[in-house]
């Protein structure tokens, strides 16, 4: 049976593994791919980077980046959907650099560093910032079965569930409720090269998520990349981060999306 079968649950479940929050695309597995997760406490976080290697840091909602004067010519930063993309073009000393939400979050205070390394190091992990009310994923588990908090995680699964999983492994909580969606194609990812069609939505809270069928229409195969999508969004977990050629067996996957507001709003 074709893995990439958007009709095909029981693998779909398998294949997901429980995605991880964050604006996040397929890794590699192995404990060296997880991302170092610190909960915000109002002290300072401290984000080595190396020269050339870019470090993403995952905040729990939108922000924007405050870089000093003397980081400008130093350091790359981009803010995307809750996501810092940091890239040092050269090395420098620890620099106080701040971070502030785009609703009504805290700030956010990071001292970043940058050195030169032997090119064979280990990457860095990427960092997850966390709000003292936000759970880790490794906590998302004994919160399965309550109606609150909703993580990014904690949504993402219900919404693969409810779609995927048999019958009797759908989870029955009380505090989600799903919402209509228009399934027709809307254009979701720049370029045109993926067809996006919306299949279900549920509400939890102040939180959406939407699930969104993605299909390959060119004869290329393409990578998705979060940062490739468009609208605001809190979180996005693909099913697949690969698609083949048009007419393949896996052409077709899927991407979570968590917004705090309706879909076609958010988009």
């Amino acid at each position: 049976m074709n893995p990439y079968n958007f009709l095909a649950p029981v693998r779909w479940i398998a294949l997901l593994g429980f995605c991880l929050p964050l604006l996040c695309v397929a890794q590699d597995d192995g404990a060296s791919n997880a991302p170092e997760r610190i909960i915000w406490n109002k002290t300072p976080i401290a984000v080595p980077l190396v020269v050339g290697e870019e470090r993403l840091v995952h905040f729990p909602d939108s922000v924007s980046i405050g870089l000093p004067q003397s980081l400008t010519a130093l350091l790359r930063s981009q803010s995307i959907n809750g996501t810092l993309y940091l890239l040092a073009r050269e090395p420098f000393d620890t620099t106080r650099i701040i971070v502030r939400s785009e609703t009504e979050g805290p700030l956010y205070v990071l001292d970043v560093s940058a050195e030169s390394v032997e090119p064979e190091s280990r990457k860095l992990p990427d960092v997850q910032i966390l709000l003292e009310s936000e759970p880790p994923t490794d906590a998302v588990e004994a919160l399965s079965n309550k109606s609150l908090p909703w993580g990014y995680a904690a949504l993402t699964r219900y919404a693969a569930q409810q779609l995927y999983a048999p019958t009797r492994l759908i989870p029955h909580q009380t505090g989600v409720v799903a919402i209509p969606v228009n399934v027709e194609p809307v254009e979701l990812v720049y370029g045109a090269r993926i067809e996006a069609v919306p299949v279900a939505a549920w509400k939890a809270g102040l939180r959406y998520v939407t699930a969104v069928k993605l299909t390959n229409r060119t004869q290329k195969p393409v990578v998705l990349d979060p940062r490739e999508l468009r609208g605001t969004w809190l979180a996005a977990t693909f099913q697949h981060n690969r698609l083949l050629p048009a007419g393949s067996e896996a052409d077709t996957t899927a991407v979570y999306l968590i917004s705090d507001r309706l879909f076609d709003v958010a988009l």
